[in-house]
């Protein structure tokens, strides 16, 4: 697929992101904010240019930052602001969406763009496509079946991880905004999470095909590993390659031991254990089952661990079925109809 194509599909489900989930109107005024640093990000620039013509477009590397913050001053609240990033834009102390959320303006995110390699804009653009009819219907199913469940099982070849707990609320991530405080977030999107309330009644095995580092970039060892957890503490890793290791052994050196908090649904059908792009915050969204190592989760705070530093470290699950109060929900790479 050529980069004009690109486009095409981008603006395509671009416009359906604007129209469906952010319900944006010729009438409300319209901001992006971008960079050139990646063939991404212009391509995501060039999209949002034709399908929102009349908004006004800041390249971030060539405008005074106060320029960008009298613009923001000019919107108000329902109006619209595009975040083109290759890395991450930063305005002194200004936190963009914060800030942005503070007013009540609606913000479509997509960072680190540079992360992504050239032969994976392609998927990448293919996981914008905006689906109402799947997220807003697995997303609200799966929410139920976790908030009611006392336990999830996940079984992989041949080793089986068992969640002996009940759940917390589990949040959506579906591109329907429905009764939240804020309106938008980073794009692609996909994905119902949670924790157990008892972190301690985790106990059981699972294989590991994937992993995050510290540069935040997904890692694929040929062969997927096994790591054994133990009352929600990861306890053994042997078959691990050195570069897991290293991880580990940098949460240990801060935290002493690796708990094992998120779990996470991922609902992005673009993004699969072949499909991948380098973003570990963009491959998240992964249709399958990811866990977040180290004792770091901003949306679930737990007075045993701190507010600020720590780790959060996605891994995913080479997971062949994943069972909720003996529901089958999850078999072979993809989410089962008739959940509820």
């Amino acid at each position: 697929m050529n980069l004009i194509l690109h486009q095409k599909t981008a603006e395509r489900h671009l416009q359906d992101i604007v129209d469906i989930v952010f319900c944006h109107t010729p009438e409300q005024q319209a901001l992006i904010i971008y960079d050139e640093r990646s063939e991404l990000s212009k391509c995501l620039t060039s999209a949002y240019q034709s399908i929102l013509p009349d908004a006004n477009a800041f390249h971030f590397d060539h405008s005074d930052p106060d320029t960008i913050l009298d613009a923001f001053e000019t919107l108000e609240a329902g109006d619209l602001v595009v975040l083109i990033q290759s890395t991450s834009f930063r305005l002194s102390k200004f936190r963009i969406r914060l800030e942005l959320f503070n007013r009540k303006i609606k913000v479509i995110e997509h960072p680190h763009l540079a992360r992504m390699r050239e032969e994976e804009l392609e998927t990448y653009i293919h996981a914008l496509a905006y689906d109402p009819s799947y997220y807003r219907t697995l997303g609200p199913q799966l929410k139920n079946q976790i908030d009611q469940a006392n336990e999830i099982k996940i079984t992989s070849e041949g080793r089986v991880l068992i969640y002996d707990s009940s759940f917390l609320g589990a949040k959506l991530n579906i591109g329907d905004y429905t009764g939240m405080k804020n309106i938008g977030g980073q794009f692609p999107i996909g994905e119902v999470f949670t924790e157990p309330a008892d972190l301690d009644r985790l106990n059981g095995e699972v294989k590991i095909f994937a992993f995050g580092d510290a540069s935040f970039s997904v890692n694929t060892p040929d062969t997927p590993f096994t790591v054994q957890i133990e009352k929600g503490i990861l306890v053994y890793s042997d078959e691990a390659p050195e570069r897991f290791q290293i991880v580990l052994n940098d949460i240990r050196e801060k935290e002493e031991v690796v708990w094992v908090r998120e779990l996470g649904f991922g609902l992005n059908r673009a993004f699969t254990r072949e499909q991948r792009v380098t973003d570990i915050g963009t491959y998240e969204r992964m249709c399958g089952i990811h866990l977040s190592l180290g004792s770091k989760h901003l949306q679930y705070k737990k007075t045993a661990f701190p507010n600020k530093g720590g780790f959060h470290v996605d891994v995913f699950v080479e997971a062949k079925r994943v069972e909720i109060d003996g529901l089958t929900v999850y078999q072979d790479g993809r989410y089962l109809d008739g959940l509820s």
